[in-house]
């Protein structure tokens, strides 16, 4: 049907002026229309009223939001943020100060051992030594008793021996004096020959 209209329009060679007259008005029409800046409404100068009404709009309902619910809640986060920061800080500060007093203690209390081990072994060498000496002393005195008693007993055993010594002189002079030169002598008299001869 389309094409059949199409055909037959071309199928006029000389057709009536309103026919063809109309488009050409039409399309007069719109090139005064885009003229007039009907275009894009955004472009349109007529719109820029109502667009600026909006943009207020939409500003200031921007800026409350950001004003009464996304500021708070970021300045409640950096409020927290901060507080945390700030107790991780006293944390890391107490326990700093705690690991320099535990370091303190731990090299007093090292001090203090060595010091102890110090007067523990000078102790100990000098109880080692004192009871060195007493013992030294001691076998000093066991020794000293010991020979002095064994001096003594040489002394005694000296006497005995030589109290046997005058007994067995004077029992061989008085033999020797009555056997060989046939002389009886009195006691008294050998002994006291038998002296004169041991001096």
């Amino acid at each position: 049907m389309f094409v059949t209209q199409a055909y037959a329009q071309d199928g006029e060679p000389t057709g009536s002026h309103g026919a063809s007259a109309m488009p050409e008005e039409h399309h007069e029409g719109t090139i005064a229309a885009s003229e007039h800046g009907e275009g894009f409404p955004p472009f349109n100068p007529e719109f820029f009223p109502s667009q600026l009404l909006w943009l207020a709009i939409t500003f200031g309902v921007f800026y409350w939001l950001l004003k009464t619910v996304i500021m708070p809640r970021i300045g409640g986060i950096l409020e927290n943020r901060r507080d945390r920061i700030a107790l991780d800080l006293e944390a890391a500060d107490r326990m700093r100060s705690d690991a320099d007093e535990a370091k303190a203690a731990y090299e007093q209390e090292l001090a203090e051992a060595r010091n102890r081990a110090h007067s523990i072994a000078h102790e100990a060498r000098e109880s080692a030594r004192a009871d060195a000496e007493k013992e030294r002393k001691r076998l000093d005195a066991e020794l000293d008793a010991k020979l002095e008693e064994a001096q003594g007993r040489i002394a005694e055993v000296k006497r005995a021996a030589l109290g046997e010594v005058d007994q067995i002189a004077r029992d061989v002079t008085d033999s020797i004096l009555r056997q060989v030169a046939g002389i009886e002598a009195n006691q008294d008299e050998i002994a006291g020959a038998v002296e004169q001869a041991s001096r």
